[in-house]
């Protein structure tokens, strides 16, 4: 009887080390749905549509999982949250991507823009990592987080740099980047304020005449540090940075007034009102509802 106890008591003691490691994995694979959403190291599963028993909630479609395939090099999605994670990949990767009709490269780089406002850091890092596998220019990554500085504020950009930083190492990128600077601190300001002109037109030069003197310091603190040290890059045109502005507003919500004159500006850069309403449907599945309606109703506002 001893010996029986024994042995009992290593089977049971054997099958509570198993099932808390099950546990501890479940909770880890949980906590970081996100690094692991497309890790080519979660098994996959071959999954056949059957409308009568519901099993559709668990089928991609042969859209997402093409463009799964080819931004992530992989399809497999977390099983604790699978009709979750199938619902997000059929309407990301397929609804949305047929609906936006944007071109890949800029499809990845508006959506990361997006990332870096929302503070999305694990998804950020996902996106990266799938951004650099589409071959687009680590200097257009790097310029998207720059620009995003004047607009979201420094703490989102330092976060979203050391996530780039790692991964452009972990990737071979060389660092650092080549320079993408045209100004010095002596015509940082006129060039910015040339910029603006060019976006803004002549509303620009009367926002300066009309802005108290107790103010005026904001005024050139947007022509010298927002466009002067970042829309006079290189990397990315002009017009796609207007763009990206667009992205980073609406991304954060709640500053409507700003969105309505940028949606201007982008009027006057030539991204006209398709374009716009195609970037907001590209950002559906990261922003919600209520940010892409409120844009909705200013683009139409603007742009009648």
């Amino acid at each position: 009887m001893p010996n029986q106890t024994k042995q009992d008591n290593k089977e049971l003691r054997r099958d509570f080390l198993k099932t808390s490691s099950k546990i501890l994995l479940g909770a880890t694979t949980l906590s970081s749905l996100g690094t692991h959403l497309f890790s080519t190291e979660i098994e996959e599963r071959n999954y056949s549509l059957n409308l009568s028993k519901g099993e559709n909630m668990n089928t991609l479609t042969p859209q997402a999982k093409e463009n799964l395939q080819k931004l992530f090099g992989t399809s497999a999605l977390p099983k604790e949250d699978l009709e979750f994670f199938t619902n997000y990949a059929n309407f990301a990767f397929d609804e949305v991507w047929q609906k936006s009709n944007l071109k890949e490269n800029e499809r990845l780089l508006l959506i990361l823009a997006s990332l870096v406002a929302l503070s999305a850091k694990e998804e950020f890092e996902i996106m990266l990592k799938a951004t650099l596998k589409s071959k687009i220019n680590p200097i257009a990554i790097k310029e998207i987080i720059y620009q995003a500085t004047p607009y979201v504020g420094i703490a989102k950009v330092a976060d979203a740099l050391v996530i780039t930083n790692k991964i452009f190492k972990q990737q071979g990128v060389k660092l650092p980047l080549e320079s993408q600077s045209t100004t010095n601190q002596q015509n940082r300001r006129e060039k910015g304020f040339e910029i603006q002109k060019n976006i803004f037109g002549t509303a620009i030069e009367k926002s300066y005449d009309s802005t108290p003197a107790h103010k005026k310091h904001i005024n050139e603190f947007l022509s010298a540090n927002c466009f002067g040290d970042y829309y006079t890059r290189k990397g990315l045109d002009l017009a796609f940075r207007e763009l990206i502005t667009f992205v980073y507003l609406i991304s954060m919500g709640g500053v409507e007034p700003q969105v309505k004159a940028h949606i201007q500006g982008n009027l006057n850069m030539g991204n006209d009102k398709t374009k716009l309403i195609a970037v907001v449907t590209a950002l559906v599945p990261y922003i919600g509802y209520p940010k892409s309606l409120n844009a909705l109703n200013a683009i139409d506002e603007i742009a009648k």
